[in-house]
Order: structure tokens, then sequence, then C-alpha cells
């Protein structure tokens, strides 16, 4: 008779995260604790937000670079982020988000320019809208530079209010 061996499973490291002051409010990090790659940026009351759980580290110094990159981009001197990213999503949200990531400081874009800049046909603008809504990297990754055809200022996870001052910032409002 054999006895079965034990299975061992490896306990996933805890998320890393930090809350950095902004002139938007309190900004969530979380970050891979082996690459240091920031893993999401949300803001209180955000839909599909992250909040601190039971077992989080809090480490401030692990986010250092993202903190003096979300301070010169808040006093209008950086352009574009220059971080570590680490997020998960279908293949056909990581194109969505890949496709934000290239939309410049001060510019705007539509749903449905977003949807062509990825090959997808004008019926997945809702799909596209869905993908930018599940956006893990508010701010950083610019789903607020994404508006209306019409030029409306449509729905952010953040917020419209948040959207309005992130806009007005970048020089677009």
């Amino acid at each position: 008779m054999t006895t079965p061996k034990p299975t061992l499973t490896a306990t996933p490291a805890p998320t890393h995260w930090t809350e950095v002051d902004s002139p938007v409010g309190p900004l969530l990090l979380t970050a891979d604790p082996a690459t240091g790659a920031l893993t999401s940026l949300s803001v209180p009351g955000q839909k599909g937000g992250r909040t601190v759980q039971d077992g989080w580290r809090r480490d401030p110094a692990l986010f250092r670079a993202a903190e003096e990159q979300l301070a010169g981009y808040f006093a209008g001197e950086l352009k574009e982020f220059r971080l570590e990213l680490r997020t998960t999503g279908s293949e056909f949200r990581e194109k969505v988000w890949a496709a934000l990531d290239s939309v410049p400081y001060g510019a705007t874009t539509t749903y449905g320019e977003i949807a062509a800049r990825i090959g997808a046909s004008r019926a997945a603008v809702r799909a596209v809208g869905g993908a930018i809504g599940a956006n893990p990297l508010l701010i950083v990754r610019p789903c607020h530079r994404v508006i209306g055809a019409d030029g409306s200022l449509t729905g952010y996870a953040g917020g419209i209010e948040r959207k309005m001052r992130l806009l007005t910032l970048e020089g677009r409002l």
C-alpha cells in the first residue's frame, strides 16, 4: 500500500499597496510584489475599483517612482508616464488598453476611434466601452481621454467630475 504524496500549493505573495494624495482624491495603488509593476490605480467610489484587503502589505517605498510621476502629472510637468505596468485581461481588453496607452496627453479620442484602431467592427463600440470601463489603471492608462462621438463626456469609472478635472488639467476643457 502506498501513501499518496501531499500536494504542495504555493501561497501567492500578498498584494502590495500604498495610498497617494492627489487633486482628484486619494489614489490606491497596487503592485506585483515580485516585480514592482503597477497593477492598479483606483479612486474612492470607482466602479470596479479596488479596496485594501486583509493580507495586503502596505509598502510605500515600492511606489516611489509612481508617486513622483503622478505628482509631476498633477503639477502639469509630466505628459507621459514611464512605469512598468502589469494588467491581466482578455485578449480583446488588452488590445483596447494598448490603444488607450497611445492616446497622447492633451488629446481625446472616441470609442469608435478606439474600435477602429484595434480593427474591431463599428458594432464592437459597446464592447470597447466595457473594456475601457474595466481599465484597472485610471489616470496612468488614460481612459479619461475617451469621449463620446458627439464630444460629450460620457462615462468614466472614476466619475465624470474627475474626468472633467483631468481633461481640464491637460488643457482639453
